[in-house]
């Protein structure tokens, strides 16, 4: 089992490191290709579109052909599309080559919930998915602060070619690690997919599906336009030193397995409710104007976000009694689906009213999430 977490760990690390490579460095991206903030955004947004859209693909595939064989494989593919992005010769190219990176994403990503529900016994669950929410953490901070110093000194072509290494790396450990006898469903692709379909029609499910909506779009509107925030006036924090600040990101591996414990004792929609108002209060707090106390929203923002991030997948697997893969996996594209709006909206509301108009529409996705949690994700638990 130490082996299967290990595996899992490190190709969530992979997956969500090629996520965010682009993230802090747009500005570098502006420059070089002549274009504005939100479109540069793009090359963010492209990517949680591909996730959004694929991941309703990789559960029920998973459920019909088994986690581990779609787990590495689409790892593996993933590495040869992140090694092309370092070969885009148009920003055109680069924003394609990102879809392409999103459509394998979730092959990981979609499916590692769903493969530690089939392995694991309920008591260790919440634990191994905090587990993997926290290497999703630690994955973001990698690509997020790694590839800023790789820019920083080798350019941003060099980021891509060692994230792709990173990744055909994890490949490997996904094929060795996991075990082969992971769960089939006996049936098709096509009944799994509507297997699938059916979790909507379950408003708890539903209720979670909003939850990750409106959780990933706040956090990925604030931390993509944070760049031009901090490097404009009065700030003017170099590409490095911009990166740096995503250190943040530490606060969620603290933050994930603490949620994972304490989703043992307190009702989850609970957890989900108390981490959705700390990610409301931190982005608050970074509408200061002194750098530090910028940074301490930041932090407050990320232990929030990770609290509700920690327990809401592993009760969308709790909560779905069949298709659990397909249950993992809406989820999933519901959460980049907010991904996708949440990197490209409030671009517009950063060209429309700066710094401010982006944390009011990020915080009014949070307000959405809070209601979905209150109405729908407390049904039948005790005091809900």
């Amino acid at each position: 089992m130490d082996r299967e977490r290990v595996a899992l760990y490190v190709g969530t690390v992979a997956a969500y490191a090629d996520m965010y490579v682009t993230q802090p460095i747009l500005p570098l991206l502006s420059r070089e290709f002549g274009v504005g903030p939100a479109r540069a955004g793009l090359t963010v947004s492209a990517v949680v579109l591909a996730v959004a859209a694929a991941s309703s693909v990789y559960g029920p595939l998973s459920d019909a052909l088994g986690r581990r064989r779609v787990m590495a494989s689409a790892t593996a593919v993933l590495s040869l599309a992140t090694l092309a992005c370092a070969a885009a010769p148009s920003f055109g190219a680069l924003v394609g080559l990102r879809a392409l990176q999103g459509a394998f994403v979730p092959g990981m990503t979609a499916v590692s919930v769903a493969y530690a529900g089939d392995r694991f016994s309920p008591a260790e669950l919440g634990r191994v998915v905090a587990g993997i929410i926290a290497a999703s953490v630690v994955g973001g901070l990698v690509g997020r602060v790694g590839s800023g110093a790789i820019a920083a000194h080798l350019g941003w072509r060099a980021a891509f070619v060692a994230f792709a290494a990173l990744t055909l790396a994890a490949a490997a450990v996904l094929a060795r690690g996991l075990a082969p006898g992971a769960r089939v469903v006996g049936r098709g692709v096509v009944a799994a997919y509507a297997g699938m379909l059916r979790h909507l029609r379950d408003p708890r499910l539903a209720g979670a599906y909003l939850v990750g909506l409106s959780l990933f779009f706040g956090w990925i509107g604030i931390f993509t336009y944070l760049p031009y925030h901090l490097s404009a006036p009065p700030y003017g924090l170099s590409t490095a030193a911009v990166s740096s600040v995503y250190v943040v990101y530490a606060a969620g591996v603290v933050a994930s397995p603490l949620a994972g414990r304490l989703s043992g004792r307190v009702p989850p929609w609970r957890l989900i409710g108390i981490g959705l108002a700390g990610e409301a209060l931190g982005m608050a707090l970074a509408l200061a104007r002194p750098l530090p106390l910028v940074v301490v929203g930041l932090v407050v923002l990320v232990l929030g976000t990770f609290t509700a991030q920690a327990v809401v997948p592993a009760f969308v697997n709790a909560s779905a009694r069949t298709a659990k893969g397909g249950a993992s996996a809406l989820y999933l594209a519901f959460y980049y689906a907010g991904g996708t709006l949440g990197s490209a909206l409030p671009g517009l509301a950063w060209q429309a009213g700066g710094w401010g108009a982006v944390v009011a529409v990020c915080a009014a996705s949070v307000g959405v999430g809070l209601a979905a949690n209150a109405a729908l994700c407390g049904r039948g638990e005790p005091g809900s």
